[in-house]
């Protein structure tokens, strides 16, 4: 039997017609002599009777149904009675009175029930993700992540982008996180490397003179996981020429505003904030910041640089910096509240913490009274303090600073339940910094990748203070999660290659890597920059997820195991030997 509806259309409307349903058994129930069964397919759930006085034989068959069968129906469609509504049910006026039936296979015992409020190890879920996969919950976040899609590609074809693809198979230029290597039969001994972006491919599409190119596309970094990182994710990769960075941010905000409309009706208003880094990580302790609270980081070397309190004078005379973030009101931050803050400061990387708590015009706490009635006013004065409030105080070096009181300033509104998943907060993150010192690699490595542009009015500084130049970078966060990022690129052969030296590239090293990139630049290479969307994290924003596994259909372990189908797996010796490879 065909079906003629799905199990979440039937209403009213069709009240006294015959139809036909195709699913699964959801759940069973026998109610004095009549069974009742709620059948599921992916569009929801629809509540069918047996009869025994009606169809006896139809009925003999559903008594040993059971949850997971798969089973085809064909009944009258009959309006319950008011007092068997189901409101909850969007086909809850209505049940299926089953004439015929069809068992079209029968399910073992799942390993665990098919339902929302499940409560099994997420190994057990991966293990068997075919029917994890079955949960209502589950199957509408992959119905999002499909209409994510098709919401992104009409909204670039209406703006006049190209959808290119571009290879998987590539050439390996690491820079950043490790390649996964793919062996090459017909080349002994040479390998391919999977794309971690389509970065010199989309700059080259650029130099072909694509001005406006767009792709939904798998990228692989083989590199170490956590909540919201699998080894091959989805990007929205976008470039475009003749642009500067805020055409870029442009296109990408009405794009956000559009998919936040679409999905969940959020009306995002426009323009996006703007924070630059060193004002993102001054305040919010970190380059993505979570801007649905308040708590934000009041820096206090001048109230504290002639401090009689040698603790924190001796840390500004030696560069750092005292910082601090208000909690207010203090209610429910006993003694033992606050050591525990102190052992987490110390977890995060910082000697101690320091607090004080102000109260009728009055400070008291670890070192009120090593502070001056003036040094209490002016901190008073620069956070803003208001009555019953807790400060708590790091005094370190500059990084450890702002990031102990960032992470502990998070730590609190998850606490007290300041993290509203209904809120949404968008900030774009600027001039960051171009490089970053590695001591592993006793050298400069780019912030954002070798490509990313310098600030025109700070070519200089390459020469002269390579670490003191900003990027034309630019990120954009939501809710503490960075959800895309992207710049201009460098577009001339002169200053990649300057860019390259000042990295520790060779040239010998950088022909070898990227001659290819560097000689399409001799070619007329026009101005051009782009961006990057983690679209497995928009859709997890989106649904409220709790990880990006919850929107993946098939995704890996923290371990990048696949638990499913047991990959990676051992393959045999002629497979190797095909390749040229010996296994140590």
């Amino acid at each position: 039997m065909k079906r003629t509806f799905t199990c979440g259309e039937l209403d009213e409307s069709l009240i006294n017609k015959t139809v036909v349903l195709n699913g699964w058994v959801n759940k069973w129930r026998d109610h004095g002599g009549l069974i009742f069964i709620d059948l599921r397919d992916r569009y929801g759930l629809t509540q069918i009777v047996f009869n025994p006085q009606t169809n006896p034989r139809a009925y003999e068959t559903a008594k040993h149904l059971r949850n997971e069968d798969v089973i085809a129906v064909e009944g009258i469609v009959v309006g319950r009675p008011p007092e068997a509504i189901n409101p909850k049910m969007r086909t809850g006026k209505i049940e299926v009175h089953v004439q015929k039936l069809e068992i079209l296979n029968k399910a073992k015992t799942t390993p665990f029930e098919i339902n929302d409020q499940i409560e099994v190890s997420e190994d057990i879920r991966l293990k068997y993700r075919y029917l994890d996969l079955r949960r209502p919950r589950l199957q509408q976040n992959l119905i999002v992540r499909s209409e994510v899609y098709k919401i992104v590609r009409n909204f670039f074809y209406d703006e006049k982008f190209v959808e290119i693809e571009t290879p998987f198979l590539m050439k390996s230029t690491p820079e950043g996180a490790r390649d996964f290597l793919v062996p090459s039969r017909n080349f002994p001994g040479r390998f391919y490397a999977l794309p971690q972006s389509p970065q010199t491919y989309k700059q080259l599409l650029m130099i072909a003179g694509y001005d406006r190119y767009f792709q939904i596309v798998k990228c692989f970094r083989d590199e170490d996981l956590r909540r919201d990182r699998q080894p091959e994710f989805t990007q929205i990769d976008v470039e475009m020429s003749f642009v500067d960075e805020n055409d870029v941010m442009d296109v990408s905000a009405r794009l956000i505003k559009i998919l936040f409309k679409k999905i969940l009706n959020v009306d995002v208003p426009l323009p996006i904030r703007k924070l630059s880094f060193k004002q993102a990580f001054e305040t919010y302790g970190n380059d993505k910041p979570d801007l649905r609270f308040g708590f934000p980081i009041v820096t206090l070397n001048s109230v504290f640089e002639s401090s009689e309190f040698k603790v924190f004078r001796n840390v500004i005379e030696n560069g750092g910096r005292v910082a601090a973030i208000a909690i207010h009101p203090a209610d429910g931050f006993s003694r033992k509240k606050i050591d525990r803050l102190t052992e987490d400061a110390r977890q995060f990387g910082a000697k101690g913490l320091a607090y004080l708590i102000y109260n009728n015009n009055e400070f008291k706490g670890s070192v009120a009274k090593f502070l001056s009635q003036n040094e209490l006013e002016n901190l008073k004065q620069e956070m803003d303090l208001q009555n019953n409030s807790l400060v708590l105080i790091v005094a370190d070096q500059y990084e450890t600073t702002y990031s102990v009181l960032g992470q502990l300033r998070l730590k609190i509104a998850d606490e007290l339940n300041l993290l509203d998943d209904q809120k949404f907060e968008f900030a774009w993150i600027v001039d960051f910094p171009l490089l970053e010192w590695s001591e592993e690699q006793n050298r400069y490595v780019a912030r954002h990748h070798p490509f990313t542009s310098p600030r025109t009015d700070q070519l200089e500084l390459l020469d002269t203070a390579p670490d003191k130049a900003l990027a034309r970078a630019y990120d954009l966060v939501l809710n503490g999660n960075e959800i895309a990022g992207g710049s201009i690129r460098i577009h001339q052969r002169a200053l990649q290659e300057k860019m390259f030296e000042v990295l520790k590239i060779g040239k010998e090293e950088a022909e070898a890597k990227f001659g290819f990139l560097l000689q399409a630049l001799e070619y007329g290479a026009p101005p051009h920059g782009g961006i990057a969307f983690g679209l497995d994290r928009l859709v997890m924003l989106l649904t409220g997820a709790g990880s990006i596994r919850d929107v993946i259909a098939f995704p890996k372990t923290s371990s990048a195991l696949s638990l499913m189908d047991g990959a990676p797996s051992e393959v045999s010796e002629e497979q190797l030997a095909e390749l040229h490879i010996k296994v140590r």
